[in-house]
């Protein structure tokens, strides 16, 4: 984990995050309410970013009126998300360019922009200040959470033949691989212009933020649900 408690004074900005939780889903059904470690998954989300030092205002996007009743409940503020802006194909960037046009024009003030995906909910109770504060200390364009990764051995079928992306006869130790870092999509941090300008989660001078690879874990299938469950009661 890294942790950027020492580079304090930082400069203030005004920061809101976003979530996007739409009502359909692919894989499961109503998934952004389904329980996980008795509650709603919604709830460690808004919680988390509820409970930040530095985020300013937490707003949940929605096509379903249940899923706003819930966040307002909660503790968020809410968007209506038409739903031309919640198909299975409407792009992130596109939903949160409708949600920053919606609160620009109810004259709501902001720099940047903290967007946090509902999907991974297990995160540590400093992680968005801490990834703020290197955003600002770098002065960062745009930032990802990431995990360590050590899958480099794939394989992919290109004209209906297998092929490898390494050398399997020649198969390195995992020691000797260089490190690499996986964007697990758990939260992204941007500067809201420029992401106007780009439409673009990741633009401009980029880094990450280091999580544990348990954090990174996401929910995309019912079996997945148990699995959460599990990692909660570590």
């Amino acid at each position: 984990m890294i942790f950027i408690s020492r580079l304090l004074p930082m400069k203030r900005k005004k920061i809101f995050s976003i979530i996007l939780a739409r009502k359909n889903s692919k894989g499961i059904k109503n998934k952004n309410l389904k329980t996980i470690n008795n509650k709603p998954l919604l709830y460690w989300s808004i919680t988390k970013s509820l409970n930040s030092k530095f985020i300013n205002k937490t707003f949940v996007s929605s096509d379903s009126q249940k899923i706003l009743n819930y966040s307002k409940k909660v503790g968020a503020e809410t968007i209506l998300r038409p739903y031309k802006y919640a198909k299975d194909k409407t792009t992130s960037e596109k939903s949160l360019l409708h949600s920053i046009n919606y609160l620009e024009r109810k004259k709501f003030e902001f720099d940047t922009v903290v967007f946090i995906q509902p999907t991974s909910p297990i995160r540590k109770k400093n992680d968005f200040d801490e990834a703020i504060k290197k955003f600002n200390f770098k002065k960062l364009d745009s930032l990802f959470s990431a995990n360590v990764s050590h899958d480099t051995n794939f394989w992919e079928i290109k004209k209906k033949l297998l092929k490898a992306n390494y050398n399997y006869k020649k198969r390195k130790m995992r020691q000797d691989l260089n490190k690499k870092y996986l964007e697990n999509g758990s939260f992204y941090i941007f500067d809201k212009e420029k992401f106007k300008k780009e439409k673009c989660r990741l633009f401009g001078k980029i880094d990450f933020y280091l999580i544990d690879k348990l954090q990174s874990f996401q929910i995309d299938d019912a079996s997945d649900i148990k699995l959460i469950n599990l990692i909660f009661k570590l």
